[in-house]
């Protein structure tokens, strides 16, 4: 008898999924006639035509920030994935990769800054900079991976834009197209996707905006063609598919921290001491790997990050 036997870093949608976005999503589909185990929330599966786009190799150098850990293997990197404007399930975002255009790309960058207009892909992003930073990745879900990003330090970018003495955070935006994103047509967040820093962290040398994943070209489904990548934090504040930086004065409402503020915070910073409402967050699954390990604080970087929190209660400024 022939037995198939899941991938590793396989679970079901209830075990995974946000228990607010997934009793949406299924009021929604149920009030739409939908059902539920489609491939892509009542859409077609994808054809051969429907291929991702080749990714091109990237030219980049070390970094000394990278773990030393070995990386999570690249098809459950790229294959397991929260990218809720490409559908909620975890592989409901690789099947629809295909519909994302990620070139042209342009970002809006506005607010209080010097350099405010809409800048493209290639002038935010210094191809010749690039670099690998092998980092830890700890989803708020209590799953884990270990991902070779390639790209530039965020702080870079925000010193070429040039922002005024007065802002004092950055607020992202993520593209919000239904024709490229199915999962935006299903209001379990209110979209377009959002997420902040407060200033002392877009410029620490951690943040990362990423264009690339093992060698290449950053698949759609993990965020094409640019994400921001924050290691300290929850996997979720590394918002993907940016079209819009903005420098403000007062702190941005995250998309998670307004559909359930009292389970995501604007920080979100790995905290095993901060159990989430309905989970405790004092271990995970490394993806990959049998049995749970200890959550560090801050996930490991605290050396690198805890003296911009110095003074702070990080239970309530969660």
């Amino acid at each position: 008898m022939l037995i198939k036997r899941r991938n590793s870093w396989d679970e079901s949608e209830n075990n995974v999924t946000s228990e607010t976005a997934y009793l949406n999503r299924r009021k929604f589909l149920a009030a739409a006639g939908l059902t539920i185990g489609g491939s892509a929330i009542g859409l077609s599966a994808v054809s051969n035509a429907q291929q991702p786009r080749t990714l091109e190799p990237l030219t980049f150098s070390p970094s000394k920030y990278s773990t030393d850990e070995e990386p999570t293997v690249e098809a459950a990197v790229t294959q397991y994935n929260n990218f809720y404007e490409l559908g909620t399930g975890k592989g409901d975002p690789v099947k629809n990769a295909w519909r994302l255009k990620p070139s042209p790309w342009t970002v809006k960058v506005d607010g209080l800054v010097e350099n405010e207009r809409e800048y493209a892909f290639e002038d935010l992003i210094d191809l010749n900079a690039l670099e690998e930073r092998i980092y830890r990745l700890r989803c708020v879900e209590a799953w884990s991976m270990v991902v070779p990003w390639i790209g530039i330090p965020l702080a870079n970018i925000i010193k070429k834009l040039n922002p005024l003495t007065s802002a004092k955070y950055v607020r992202f935006e993520t593209l919000a197209d239904p024709a490229q994103m199915p999962g935006i047509r299903w209001p379990v967040l209110d979209w377009p996707y959002v997420e902040g820093l407060r200033m002392d962290e877009a410029m620490n040398p951690l943040a990362l905006m990423a264009v690339g994943l093992f060698g290449k070209q950053i698949p759609n489904q993990n965020g094409a063609p640019m994400r921001l990548v924050t290691p300290w934090k929850y996997g979720y504040k590394s918002i993907k598919s940016i079209v819009r930086i903005s420098f403000v004065k007062d702190q941005p409402v995250s998309s998670w921290t307004k559909s359930a503020p009292h389970e995501y915070g604007f920080y979100s910073n790995v905290n095993p001491e901060r159990s989430h409402p309905r989970w405790s967050q004092a271990a995970e699954r490394r993806i990959g790997s049998f049995g749970r390990i200890p959550t560090q604080k801050f996930n490991g970087y605290g050396e690198l990050v805890a003296d911009m929190y110095e003074g702070m209660d990080l239970i309530t400024n969660h």
